[in-house]
């Protein structure tokens, strides 16, 4: 579920997308340097040490507030930064906006379908409320050059409901199997699930991709950018990029070494859909099992 604040000015309605925290989360906020870092975090991610020395706050304390907030949810550990001596943990904010509800039984209901709107860092994925890709993904059945069996179905469902939350109307069937779209589709806005292996439209595309899967190396994921090599089995991509197939279209790729990575790609993808704004997108995720369950909840941004 996606939570929205709704502001009414100069009868215009403006919908900020935000996060509901509960009265003692929200009790946080109160601090002034709390405050303070937030506002920095609302300029760009940034490091303890780097909050200390913009603020002249003792490193100490910066740290205490960002344990608490990041417990609380308020921000969200983004990614590992190499630095002198070792790495940083870089942060960011969980939303762009917080709330808190004490009295739920004084809320007006709003009828009309397009209260949500449509939501920019999807695009052109979804458009004017409704589904405008495809989400294709590998089939069950053994398939492909490699003759795998696809278990991607699991995480494309939580995807799906994700999606779902910003459309106004019911979808047609959105999705195909790997082994099921043809020709003309492939030039469509696309939303493939699942590693070379599994997805014979991403093994197509593997060379062509930023982040691309090394078929001679355990396909450890390569960065052509960084020259980086990934050879965690926990390690996803998230990119998107223009169809090669189609170039007024574009991709969106979630795609794990393993089926925890793709996991842990599409849950990086639902706990940070902003990272989508920009125009192309090449970002590499660890999955994390944070609370213990054998079963991945969380990401960190490796790049």
């Amino acid at each position: 579920m996606v939570d929205y604040i709704l502001r009414i000015e100069h009868k215009k309605r403006k919908l900020f997308r935000t996060k509901v925290l509960n009265p003692k989360q929200i009790s946080l906020l109160k601090n002034r340097v709390v405050q303070k870092i937030l506002n920095e975090l609302a300029k760009y991610p940034q490091c303890p040490l780097d909050l200390a020395r913009t603020l002249k706050v003792h490193e100490q304390k910066i740290y205490y507030h960002i344990r608490n907030l990041e417990k609380a949810g308020i921000i969200n550990l983004l990614r590992y930064e190499p630095r002198t001596g070792g790495l940083a943990k870089v942060y960011s904010l969980s939303s762009p906006a917080f709330a808190t509800i004490i009295n739920h039984s004084d809320f007006e209901e709003f009828e009309s379908k397009n209260i949500i709107p449509q939501p920019k860092f999807l695009e052109p994925f979804i458009k004017n409320g409704r589904m405008n890709s495809i989400i294709v993904v590998g089939s069950p059945d053994p398939h492909g050059r490699f003759g795998y069996q696809a278990m991607d179905a699991s995480v494309a469902i939580d995807l799906a409901l994700f999606l779902g939350s910003f459309l106004t109307e019911t979808p047609e069937p959105n999705y195909k199997l790997d082994t099921q779209i043809s020709g003309h589709q492939l030039k469509k806005n696309l939303i493939l699930i699942g590693g070379p292996k599994t997805n014979m439209i991403i093994d197509k595309l593997n060379k062509k991709m930023p982040l691309f899967f090394d078929e001679k190396h355990d396909w450890n994921i390569v960065s052509k950018k960084t020259k980086k090599k990934y050879k965690e089995d926990v390690a996803g991509i998230i990119i998107k990029m223009n169809n090669p197939f189609n170039k007024k279209s574009k991709i969106l790729i979630l795609a794990g070494k393993r089926f925890r990575g793709t996991r842990g790609a599409v849950i990086g993808l639902m706990k940070h859909p902003e990272i989508l704004e920009k125009e192309n997108v090449a970002k590499v995720i660890r999955a994390i099992d944070r609370d213990g369950d054998n079963f991945v909840d969380d990401v960190e941004f490796l790049e």
